[in-house]
């Protein structure tokens, strides 16, 4: 008789010993399509922050622009540009490269938005607080 082994648990914490938060499932963050944003902390005070999927992989980061610390979104989880292969940021066009977050174009070239460690697991998403960013509400 054949047995299939159990599939493996579930990421409760990285190598480094950060513990994984739940952001939503793999099928909610489509090819290069809306963002998931969340919320958490940073020093202790509430931002938030974006995780989307570009070239078949799940980036996360802050929702905060290089140039000036404002928001970036256009409408609520809505980060690339019209082509949907730049993350552009609405108050002053910068232009960021969705793989590592440079910013290619507009007033801040070179810069990079802040990158948060996220993995992708068993049809879900998880970020993993590290340093001084946490998460914004209890498990």
């Amino acid at each position: 008789m054949s047995t299939t082994p159990p599939p493996p648990a579930l990421p409760l914490a990285d190598p480094a010993g950060r513990h994984a938060v739940l952001l939503c499932s793999s099928a909610e963050l489509v090819e290069a399509g809306r963002a998931h944003v969340f919320d958490l902390l940073e020093f202790g005070r509430p931002t938030r922050a974006f995780a989307l999927r570009f070239e078949g992989r799940v980036v996360a980061y802050l929702n905060r622009c290089a140039h000036v610390p404002a928001e970036m979104d256009w409408r609520p989880g809505e980060f690339l540009d019209d082509t949907r292969r730049y993350i552009l940021c609405s108050m002053h066009g910068a232009v960021y490269t969705p793989q590592d977050g440079v910013c290619v174009g507009g007033p801040c070239p070179g810069r990079r938005l802040t990158g948060l460690t996220v993995r992708e697991e068993q049809g879900q998403v998880y970020w993993y607080p590290s340093g001084h960013f946490a998460a914004a509400f209890a498990d």
